[in-house]
């Protein structure tokens, strides 16, 4: 009678281990499924905000960026009165600025130009290209640079069509963040645009 008792012990002592080891199988897979739910959830939420913090970044990196170049060409000024750079390279050679700066909006990088409108003949031509005024500005991508004789640079803004997260300047996107010599506070340019088929 002993050892039967022994032996129907021993027979059931695999059977409860299995059940036991099925069981706590169980509970790690429930475990494990919640805890990709809770960092599935997790990273929902983060994405959206780290975007956001490195779109604040960029744009950070945009106002310096633009800045620069406005104090590029204000240097330019200094050193040749009266005239402005043709080209963005041209700032560089001149030292005014140290290596050109890509825009950081733009997949391409390429930033569109701010010129002085070419003046067209008539009586106040001489009066508008001796003044450097700023009242209007022609916009004019890296392209279309090419097809203007003898351009007057005086900004950078971004080619970005993107809506920022911030509000610069009272504009909310970026291809309307100017950055441009001679720019007054609360005073904005007319912008006449130009685009590449012309």
């Amino acid at each position: 009678m002993k050892k039967h008792r022994a032996n129907v012990r021993q027979s059931l002592r695999p059977e409860i281990i299995r059940q036991s080891v099925n069981q706590t199988s169980g509970y790690i897979l429930i475990f494990l499924l919640i805890i990709i739910f809770a960092l599935t959830v997790g990273l929902l939420v983060a994405v959206p905000v780290l975007e956001t913090q490195l779109k604040r970044e960029n744009e950070e990196e945009l106002i310096f960026r633009g800045q620069q170049y406005v104090e590029a060409i204000r240097l330019y000024q200094q050193k040749r009165p009266g005239s402005y750079p043709q080209s963005l390279e041209e700032l560089v050679k001149e030292k005014c600025l140290r290596r050109p700066y890509p825009d950081p909006m733009s997949e391409s990088g390429e930033w569109n130009l701010l010129l002085i409108p070419p003046v067209i003949g008539g009586p106040t031509a001489s009066a508008q290209a001796g003044g450097g005024g700023t009242d209007r500005l022609l916009v004019v991508t890296a392209a279309g640079l090419k097809k203007i004789s003898r351009p007057q640079i005086v900004g950078v803004v971004s080619s970005s069509p993107d809506k920022s997260v911030r509000i610069y300047d009272g504009e909310e996107y970026y291809q309307k963040w100017l950055f441009y010599y001679g720019q007054a506070p609360g005073k904005k340019p007319q912008l006449i645009y130009q685009t590449t088929e012309k």
